[in-house]
């Protein structure tokens, strides 16, 4: 199976997800719903499992959320964090219908996700927040730092669609490309901001924009 394929999962491949992990009962459950592009399971399901290794418990705030799948595994591998709430300035249309599938699945989840259409600036985070971002595109990326610092709240992102006419990592592209230059400015941006930094990648075989970046303040 080609993980970075941005074909939905559909009934078809539910042969494939046979086995009794976390990980097959959210991937049965995406193919009944028959509308999530394969790649964001996968993405998803990285970006989670590498968070939430570090960080339990707070709501989760999913920026630039898609379908909301990254918000709702994070509630699935830890019930201690009461709820999760999705941004996007448009949310798919399909977004409900995933959640509805997911809810069925798993009844503890009613009532837990809160899925909206609006702006990343007008979001209210607090220090007990976990902010997640899989693949905020360009410049997003960098307001979703500055959201997260301004709470001093833990964030994960997972940047994608570098700009490379930003200036971000300007004095590093003389040793580094331009997109790598970018996500080690915001590296370093957290690490002054006084967070802990943790840098990580999520296999390449899902996107080559595999660079996770984990900010927890100190």
């Amino acid at each position: 199976m080609n993980h970075a394929s941005r074909n939905r999962l559909t009934e078809y491949q539910l042969a494939r997800f046979s086995g009794t992990t976390l990980f097959d009962r959210v991937a049965r459950a995406v193919c009944r719903a028959g509308c999530l592009p394969r790649k964001e399971l996968f993405e998803a399901l990285e970006v989670a499992r590498r968070l939430r290794r570090r960080c339990r418990g707070g709501r989760i705030v999913d920026l630039a959320c898609g379908h909301g799948l990254a918000a709702t595994l994070l509630l699935l591998l830890d019930d201690s964090s009461p709820e999760a709430l999705g941004i996007d300035r448009r949310l798919p249309p399909s977004a409900a219908k995933l959640q509805a599938v997911l809810n069925h699945e798993w009844p503890r989840l009613a009532g837990r996700v809160t899925l909206q259409a609006g702006e990343i600036e007008d979001v209210v985070l607090s220090a007990d927040d976990l902010v997640v971002s899989v693949h905020a595109c360009g410049p997003l990326s960098d307001l979703v730092l500055e959201r997260a610092i301004a709470a001093r709240a833990r964030v994960a992102l997972l940047p994608c669609c570098h700009d490379h006419k930003e200036s971000g990592g300007a004095a590093l592209r003389g040793w580094l490309d331009g997109a790598l230059a970018m996500d080690v400015e915001r590296a370093l941006r957290l690490q002054a901001a006084g967070y802990k930094v943790i840098t990580q990648t999520i296999p390449a075989d899902i996107t080559p924009k595999n660079r996770l970046l984990l900010g927890i303040p100190e």
